[in-house]
């Protein structure tokens, strides 16, 4: 096991990590009754805000810790815990353990639940053993594993009440995201773009776990369950075998497209959206084309899975783009008129808004001043206006100063909204790269990539400085950038906002951070037990507020500490300065971390 869990955390190192650095109740939408956090992101929407006051501008300098909790596992805590009542829910990395806290005895354990699974899984995980939580309706959680099961267990007890595989381990398929429970369906995707899998998302029944639909995202009409006729593009028809004709030959059969990322649901349009990833191999010149619908959203009928609309980010990716990153719904003025938006700040670098009714692009702008492998975006078409010097066109040779790097400007850690600022609340990574593409042959379950990547700063910062994120205040609206709080590391935790006026978010060295939604100013700050990459949440129990977040350092952005990786000279090359200074600040140790005011 030692064997396997090192080569792949070397392979990890080796495509993705050569950096070279200097240093009930939906209350998160501000709805109904505002005591739970019952969602992964707050609410249908995807907003991750909350109407709690108690914490606010003038009492959050008093915020203190008051009860904790270890989960046992030393790998990357991405995800963060749910509150139904008096009790949270709280889960981990593989083996992908989910325990039931009682908030009346400051955490005491209910019941516990660790999944039977083969070790061997480890070996296939892009990006850490992590996992981004379960879901929770009507007195059951739904949590996806690393073998890609999905689980129904009972809320009350933790009984297994039915239990599905999803998908194939052994032709690299995985499980890492979180569910989402829509009506009488629990829906979940697939990892493995790495793999050569194909990418698909599944719902199942809530009541027995059968399947009902399966949409991929590529391949024939019949298999994306697409419309030639109604499913639209920009407002157009996207035809037949829309999928088919932007592949070469069967490239489309190892496709990628896996839906790993996040789920938002609009209950008066009963529709589904939610993006897909990396089209298979990485190496752009392996598969000419569009490579549809890889790195698209897709708005899907609930109850059918039948695609209403398809928008693509980034056609013919050719630098890891996923377009998995949340989907905000939320209604916002754009050009003058309140629109029921899609607001998406995708890894490519621009902030998308598109009407979520029609699917019609109506803005994209950047949110990472150093993007450069795309001018713009037509508005007109949605096609990004490429810049050619920072596009791979020869097998073997790098091109060099690529913005944003594969990581993304923001990847899968979820932004907020504040409506009361019209701010979204967005954490951000600024890396660039070099990347050198390689032909590579396809075996079922081994690493399907075919490039090598070196990962450093931006050559000249707009801010500056050398540091690798920031937390930003953004108007999309407007498509500017309101404020921004640089960071010396990527900001992977996910943000939260508060009607009190406040944001928190987390980072790599392991500060929860507490700022002013309206410019960004530190309010308070304090050190958790390791580095943040989980999602920042907030509650009210007997009255009073809490705020909680999972440290634990890991994942992409730290898979280096998590695999024991930079600590020598020899291991790696930019890797080893990297996690050098991230040794400086944290270490592993997956910590669930309470605050409320005294």
């Amino acid at each position: 096991m030692v064997t396997v869990l090192r080569r792949m955390g070397l392979w990890l190192a080796g495509i993705a990590l050569l950096i070279g650095v200097a240093l009930p109740a939906q209350a998160a939408e501000g709805g109904g009754k505002d005591t739970d956090w019952p969602h992964p992101l707050g609410g249908d929407h995807a907003r991750r805000y909350s109407a709690l006051t108690q914490i606010n501008r003038q009492t959050v300098k008093r915020l203190r810790p008051v009860w904790s909790f270890s989960t046992g596992v030393l790998r990357g805590h991405e995800g963060g815990p749910l509150v139904v009542g008096d009790t949270m829910y709280v889960h981990t990395p593989f083996p992908n353990r989910l325990f039931a806290l009682d908030l009346n005895d400051d955490g005491r354990i209910r019941w516990s639940y660790t999944p039977v699974q083969d070790p061997a899984v480890i070996g296939i995980m892009c990006c850490d053993t992590v996992n981004r939580g379960p879901a929770y309706a009507d007195g059951r959680l739904f949590l996806h594993l690393a073998d890609t099961s999905l689980v129904a267990l009972d809320a009350r007890t933790g009984k297994e009440l039915w239990k599905i595989r999803d998908g194939d381990p052994a032709k690299g398929e995985t499980g890492t995201s979180a569910p989402l429970v829509a009506g009488d369906l629990v829906l979940v995707g697939n990892s493995g773009g790495e793999f050569g899998v194909r990418g698909h998302m599944t719902a199942y029944a809530v009541k027995d776990g059968h399947r009902v639909w399966r949409a991929y995202a590529v391949g024939p009409d019949s298999d994306t369950l697409m419309d030639p006729l109604h499913t639209t593009q920009m407002g157009q028809p996207v035809g037949a075998n829309s999928s088919l004709s932007s592949w070469s030959g069967d490239a489309w059969k190892l496709g990628g497209g896996p839906s790993w990322g996040w789920i938002s649901y609009d209950p008066a349009l009963d529709l589904i959206y939610y993006g897909t990833g990396n089209p298979g191999v990485w190496n752009p010149l392996q598969r000419p084309g569009d490579n549809r619908w890889a790195m698209s959203v897709f708005a899907r009928d609930r109850k059918t899975g039948i695609a209403k609309w398809v928008y693509q980010f980034t056609p013919h990716d050719a630098w890891d783009y996923d377009g998995i990153n949340e989907m905000i719904l939320a209604d916002i003025p754009v050009n003058g008129r309140q629109t029921k938006a899609l607001v998406h700040f995708d890894r490519n670098g621009f902030a998308y808004v598109l009407d979520r009714v029609s699917g019609m692009l109506l803005q994209a702008k950047p949110f990472d001043p150093s993007l450069n492998w795309a001018k713009e975006i037509d508005l007109s078409t949605g096609k990004p206006v490429r810049n050619p010097r920072y596009e791979p066109k020869e097998e073997d040779k790098a091109t060099k100063g690529i913005c944003p790097s594969s990581l993304g400007a923001k990847n899968e850690q979820p932004a907020a909204f504040s409506p009361q600022a019209g701010l979204f609340l967005v954490p951000v990574n600024r890396i660039c790269m070099d990347e050198e593409p390689f032909r590579v042959s396809y075996q079922a379950g081994q690493p399907y990539v075919g490039a090598n990547l070196t990962l450093y700063p931006p050559p000249s910062s707009p801010l500056g400085t050398k540091d690798l994120g920031a937390f930003i205040g953004y108007d999309a609206g407007q498509g500017r950038i309101v404020w921004t709080d640089a960071e010396p590391f990527s900001v992977w935790s996910g943000a939260l906002a508060t009607a009190g006026g406040v944001a928190f978010y987390g980072t790599l060295e392991g500060w929860l951070k507490a700022v002013d939604v309206k410019d960004g100013s530190l309010l308070w700050q304090y050190k958790t037990p390791s580095g943040i990459i989980g999602n920042v949440m907030t509650y009210r129990h007997h009255g009073r507020q809490y705020v909680a977040v999972l440290s634990g350092v890991g994942g992409w952005a730290g898979i280096g500490l998590a695999e024991g990786l930079g600590t020598e000279d020899s291991e790696g090359t930019g890797a080893a300065v990297l996690n050098r200074a991230l040794n400086n600040y944290t270490r592993l140790g997956g910590v669930l971390t309470v605050f409320g005011l005294p």
